[in-house]
Formats: C-alpha cells, sequence, structure tokens
C-alpha cells in the first residue's frame, strides 16, 4: 500500500490494555490489587503505558479487567475528596499530577471473567474496538523511548496498513520465554534493520527451535480481522487463546510486519525487571536522581 492510498488506511483511535491476569509472580503484593497497580517510583505500572498511547496520539482506552481489578478503574477516575484536599493545602504541583491522568483520556472497562489468555482478553474488547484498527499494550513492558514505541508502531501501520507487532533482539538463553518471529528485513526509511516482514512466528520456542533471536513484545497494532482470527483458533494449554495463535492465523491471508522499536524496554512482570526498572526510572527524575545516585554510590556491595 502506497503514500496515495494513505487517505483510505483508517486511524487507530483506540488501545486496548489486557489488565485481568492475576499477577502471581508478585504475591502477596497482588493478593488484593491488581499488578498493573503496583507504583514504579510513584506511579502505578499501568499508567506509563496509558500515557504513551497518549503520546503517541490516541485518546480512547479500553481496559480488560478481572476480579479485584477496581483499584485500576479508581486510579483513573476523579477523586473529589483528594481534589479538594490538595486544593485546600494549596499543593498544585500534586493536584495537576492526580488531575491530570483523569483529564488525559476516555476510558471504557470490560471484564474477562477468567484469565484465559491474551488473546481471551483482547477478544473481550471486540465490541468496544469495532470493526476498526486498534493498538494492544501491556503494561507489563515499560518502555522507555524518545519517541513512544507505539508511536513508532503507528507511523509503521500508516505507511502500510497493515498490523504490527514490536519486536526486540533477546539473548538465546531467555528466547523461550518470548512469541519469536521468522522474519524477512523490509528496507524503510532508509533504515534496513528495523522493519520486517514476518513469515511465521514461534510461542515460546527450545532456544535451539527458535526461528531468530527477534521476539515480539508487549506492543501491537492490530487490524480488526485479528478477532475473526482469534474466534478461529483453538485453545492451548489451560483453555487459554493465545494471541501468538491468532496472528498466525491472520498472517494466512494478510501481512505483518515486525518493527524492532527504538528504546528501551523493562520486564516490569518480572521481580528483577521491576528492580531494574525502579532504580533506572529513579536515577533519570530531576528531583531523586541526584540524592539517590550518591546513595548508590555509598553502598556497600
Amino acid at each position: 500500500m502506497s503514500h496515495t492510498m494513505e487517505g483510505m488506511i483508517p486511524k487507530v483511535r483506540k488501545a486496548v490494555f489486557p489488565a485481568a491476569g492475576l499477577g502471581t509472580r508478585f504475591l502477596p503484593a497482588t493478593k488484593a490489587q491488581p499488578k498493573e497497580m503496583l507504583p514504579l517510583v510513584d506511579k502505578p505500572l499501568i499508567q506509563y503505558g496509558v500515557e504513551e498511547v497518549i503520546h503517541s496520539g490516541i485518546q480512547n482506552i479500553i481496559i480488560v479487567t478481572g476480579r479485584g481489578k477496581s483499584a485500576i478503574e479508581d486510579h483513573f477516575d476523579v477523586s473529589f475528596e483528594l481534589e479538594h484536599l490538595l486544593e485546600s493545602r494549596g499543593q498544585k504541583d500534586l493536584l495537576a499530577s492526580v488531575r491530570g491522568v483523569s483529564d488525559m483520556i476516555d476510558i471504557a472497562y470490560v471484564r474477562q471473567k477468567e484469565a484465559l489468555g491474551l488473546g481471551h482478553a483482547v477478544l473481550r474488547a471486540k465490541d468496544l474496538v469495532g470493526p476498526e484498527p486498534f493498538a494492544v499494550v501491556l503494561s507489563d513492558d515499560v518502555i522507555d523511548a524518545e519517541i513512544p514505541c507505539m508511536r513508532q508502531l503507528l507511523d509503521v501501520y500508516e505507511f502500510f496498513g497493515a498490523s504490527v507487532v514490536a519486536l526486540m533482539e533477546v539473548p538465546k538463553d531467555r528466547i523461550s520465554a518470548y512469541g519469536v518471529v521468522d522474519a524477512e528485513p523490509v528496507a524503510h526509511n532508509g533504515a534496513k534493520d528495523r522493519l520486517y516482514r514476518i513469515c511465521n512466528m514461534v510461542e515460546k520456542p527450545k532456544a535451539e527451535d527458535a526461528p531468530s533471536n527477534l521476539a515480539i513484545i508487549g506492543r501491537y497494532v492490530l487490524t480488526p480481522e485479528i478477532f475473526t482470527s482469534i474466534e478461529a483458533v483453538q485453545p492451548g494449554s489451560g483453555g487459554e487463546i493465545q494471541l501468538t495463535d491468532g496472528l498466525k492465523h491472520l498472517l494466512r491471508n494478510r501481512p505483518i510486519y515486525g518493527y524492532k522499536f527504538e528504546g528501551t524496554r523493562y520486564d516490569a512482570g518480572d521481580k528483577l525487571g521491576f528492580l531494574k526498572a525502579t532504580v533506572e526510572f529513579a536515577l533519570k527524575r530531576y528531583d531523586l536522581g541526584g540524592p539517590f545516585r550518591e546513595y548508590l554510590r555509598g553502598m556497600k556491595f
């Protein structure tokens, strides 16, 4: 699809955030609150993803929630008592940071009653998304990038009018934790090593069977045909419906691209990744970076 067709490529207006997982890796912290609400420095994980899509030009957000997820809804809602208190104390900065979240966006919620996999979670958003392209963000993957990762994917989508997944290189010993692509590089915008056309994908392959070192991470731009594909695939182990299987089905009659995004990704769904992200984000903060760096320097290892 060339630039002359550009007017015909529908705009991505909605982003889906699957947030119904049980967060077992972070128990007991996630017993009564969703892992998406665990704070990185002073913002809950999911807010980093929400801000990323806002900065990428998407204003409508659909959060797929599960049991005990009302904390997410409350977080993005207006809190009159808190705002009144901050206002009466003249704490303008705090007030702005609290209000900023609920002002920025339009959020809808849909329940996923059982955690039946990522494909199933995306399918739950079908009626709210409707027959249009949409983004998917997994808030476990926190991405620090100059141009928001989602914006990078949208640029590719707007050029080709096809689904795009975010890719990153993963070392051999970690590759079995990911969906891995078999893909060929495509020249795009003068770069030869960022854009790929996907030929096949394998969910969690053994290291020796992996078709490449390029793994799919939690950012997707999907065309609406994906819903039909997810509905067509059989549930895998534990009755879960995998998004990768839906994408493989879609690949039979639609192209899918992979984009090796620019930026740093932190796997905040993993304890060590979460700790690393906390340290790096704290060091970047103008108000905390200096004193925190001093503290770390003085530590005895």
